[in-house]
């Protein structure tokens, strides 16, 4: 079901460019699931000039920022009980646990990484973090993550496109996925098991 939403989402929208992206983008960092890059990726491979590259990423960068900020205040309002309808109390302990322990570099990692941003904006509203500080690192970190897309297809779109039906390039970029997933793995496990020994403490 929640494929589907997500194919309506960014079907509706591919056809109205950045209009479409800008609001994908916004909706998608406060409540929706549609993840921008769905449409980031293609219109990058399908731009004409450096120039419309450069919209693309602005568009989705300021948009997805101001969508969080959104986010923020659903959480301030709502507070916890929006996280737990939505996650299970692990993963409310860990999110919440990666604005306490991290701060805007927790945003910052939500904003470069798949960790929701929308559900990190819910837990630094709920935790009233320092507005300025939350939407800084949410500029670099989308802004790094839609830019090096950009950059990327930009520049070797056609390579790109080409490796990725290489199955050597599939085996070696999973071996490197792998790689990285474990230590990943391992953090985000702590930072749950940090909240709980800390709650045991008290």
């Amino acid at each position: 079901m929640l494929e589907d939403i997500t194919d309506s989402i960014i079907d509706w929208a591919d056809g109205f460019g950045l209009l479409g992206l800008a609001i994908v983008s916004s909706t998608e960092a406060a409540f929706q699931p549609a993840p921008p890059d769905l449409l980031v990726l293609p219109m990058v491979l399908g731009a004409d000039s450096s120039m419309e590259i450069l919209a693309i990423v602005l568009v989705a960068t300021i948009s997805s920022v101001i969508g969080a900020i959104g986010g923020y205040g659903i959480g301030a309002y709502a507070g916890r009980p929006l996280l737990e309808r939505f996650a299970n109390e692990n993963t409310v302990n860990r999110l919440e646990n990666l604005t306490i322990r991290y701060g805007s570099a927790g945003i910052f990692v939500a904003a470069v990484s798949p960790i929701p941003y929308k559900a990190l904006a819910w837990a630094a509203g709920a935790g009233r973090m320092d507005l300025r500080l939350f939407i800084i690192a949410g500029l670099f970190g989308r802004g790094l993550r839609f830019g090096l897309a950009g950059l990327v297809l930009g520049i070797w779109g056609d390579e790109f496109l080409s490796l990725i039906q290489d199955p050597m390039a599939w085996l070696i970029g999973s071996a490197a996925c792998l790689a990285l997933f474990i230590p990943l793995a391992k953090w985000w496990s702590e930072l749950s098991e940090s909240v709980d020994a800390s709650n045991n403490s008290v």
